[in-house]
């Protein structure tokens, strides 16, 4: 649905420079970065020399693409853009029981900075707005943006594989 593209950002996203774009096609490479840097660190264990990590991450890229193209075609794809300088990706769908966050990334330059927390607190009161009753996720249950989660709301509802599934109801 366009109605996350076309809502104005919050405030605080404002005041930290941030503003969303829809993905064009000319951002295939560095959605592909953003991807690659989002699972660079887990890599670290494998001993893979450095271009076979790569090929692995960008062929898991692909796959990722693939899937996302098939179970969640109607969601919105947007660039996280901070000063005008491509941040991040964020894929968002709105099913009308709930608003599911496909995808949240930022290149490691932008973490850390209440980005991350100020998207999902723009999200949340946008869902809110719409009168949705919850927003969904998956993360994994070691990465460290579950803390920002948890501290916004969100519980654990079921672990699937190597993610966890966690929602935040909003009241809508």
């Amino acid at each position: 649905m366009p109605i996350f593209s076309l809502s104005p950002v919050s405030a605080a996203l404002v005041a930290r420079g941030v503003s969303l774009r829809p993905v064009a096609e000319a951002d295939a490479d560095f959605c592909r970065a953003v991807y690659v840097e989002s699972r660079r660190e887990e890599m670290i264990q494998t001993g893979w020399p450095e271009e076979v990590k790569l090929a692995f991450l960008q062929d898991q890229f692909r796959l990722q693409t693939l899937h996302y193209e098939r179970h969640y075609a109607d969601a919105v794809r947007l660039i996280v853009e901070v000063n005008g300088l491509p941040a991040g990706r964020l894929i968002l769908l709105d099913s009308g029981g709930e608003v599911r966050v496909v995808d949240i990334a930022l290149l490691p330059t932008f973490r850390r900075l209440g980005i991350g927390g100020a998207l999902i607190d723009w999200l949340l009161a946008l869902t809110r707005d719409l009168g949705r009753p919850k927003v969904s996720l998956h993360v994994e249950p070691n990465n460290p943006a579950r803390r920002l989660y948890e501290d916004r709301g969100f519980k654990p509802v079921e672990e699937r594989g190597f993610s966890l599934l966690m929602e935040c109801q909003t009241g809508g």
